[in-house]
């Protein structure tokens, strides 16, 4: 079993395939200890899978995931993470962004003790107004929302324990927010810089319309980090209190018409269907809270459904494992 997975989702990459390969695996071979690339082809549509096949029918080391179509980057890690066997899990974009030459200062981290080593991209290379703005203010937001001090979560570039990142339900997208999510968990987190090289090769797959989705992706992790194990408490407070307002009004109401004698709907009709929406809403997100108190319990009974679809899986084996045959 390996000591090291590095995991890297390719989307249309073929002018980048080999040559990150190539740094990887002169990265790793300096690194000493044992070592797997676990490379995922999210749905390419240009020569990238068939230079993965390439690659692994010559190494050994190198494990290719292809899916059956483009599921995301947040579903090509997953599938990285759930076939990966090492120890310690890093994953990498797979556009040379991310300098190979940085991963031993992720494994320095982890070997100090660390659960999840993120970087800093601190001198970023893109767009200031579409990119580098709204990023700010999401990874600002995200870390006043979570409690996790750390000033970049969207980088893939990222390192894991093993036994953290099997715990954490990709899906969506939030790769980007693991840190967040390993939190709970009760994980430990540091964070170090690194450097984003300009892309050489192909363009970005990622525009402005992915930070508007963030914005949304920051309530779920919200909701999820205070209320993922007690959805009632957060519904059931919200029904709560509008059966409370709605019984007030109807109950003055009621205690108007007995004590005035006055004709009520023709006085206070609005605030008689005020009441009664009130009380209506109030017992719908009371049982909108207990559904999901049932789906809690489904998620931590049920079997685990990966968010992803495997078309095959290569690997070259090597001669010690062919002999054992």
């Amino acid at each position: 079993m390996p000591k090291y997975s590095i995991v890297v989702p390719f989307h249309n990459e073929e002018e980048n395939v080999t040559t990150l390969y190539d740094r990887l695996k002169a990265v790793m071979e300096q690194v000493g200890d044992s070592f797997e690339l676990v490379f995922v082809d999210d749905g390419s549509r240009d020569r990238t899978y068939r230079l993965l096949e390439e690659i692994a029918a010559v190494d050994s080391r190198v494990l290719v995931v292809k899916l059956r179509r483009n599921f995301g980057q947040t579903s090509a890690l997953a599938a990285g993470f759930d076939h990966s066997q090492g120890e310690f899990i890093l994953a990498m974009d797979g556009d040379l962004q991310h300098d190979p030459e940085e991963i031993p200062n992720f494994l320095a981290k982890l070997e100090e003790g660390y659960d999840v080593v993120s970087g800093w991209r601190v001198a970023r290379v893109d767009s200031f107004v579409m990119r580098r703005i709204p990023s700010r203010a999401a990874n600002w937001l995200m870390a006043k929302l979570s409690g996790v001090n750390i000033h970049d979560f969207g980088t893939t570039f990222k390192a894991y324990r093993r036994e953290v990142i099997q715990n954490i339900p990709l899906y969506g997208e939030m790769h980007r927010f693991i840190p967040a999510l390993a939190s709970w968990y009760g994980a430990t987190i540091c964070e170090i810089p690194i450097t984003i090289i300009e892309r050489e090769h192909g363009k970005s797959h990622y525009g402005i319309s992915r930070t508007f989705r963030v914005f949304f992706d920051l309530l779920t992790i919200r909701f999820l980090l205070k209320y993922m194990t007690r959805p009632l408490h957060f519904f059931g407070t919200i029904g709560a209190l509008g059966m409370i307002a709605g019984a007030g009004m109807a109950v003055w109401l009621l205690l108007l018409k007995l004590v005035t004698s006055q004709n009520i709907m023709p006085l206070h009709g609005p605030l008689f269907v005020i009441a009664g929406v009130c009380i209506l809403a109030g017992v719908q997100m009371m049982g909108i809270g207990l559904l999901g108190e049932l789906q809690v319990r489904h998620f931590h009974t049920a079997n685990h459904r990966a968010p992803y679809a495997i078309e095959r899986i290569l690997r070259l084996r090597s001669s010690e494992e062919s002999l054992l045959q």
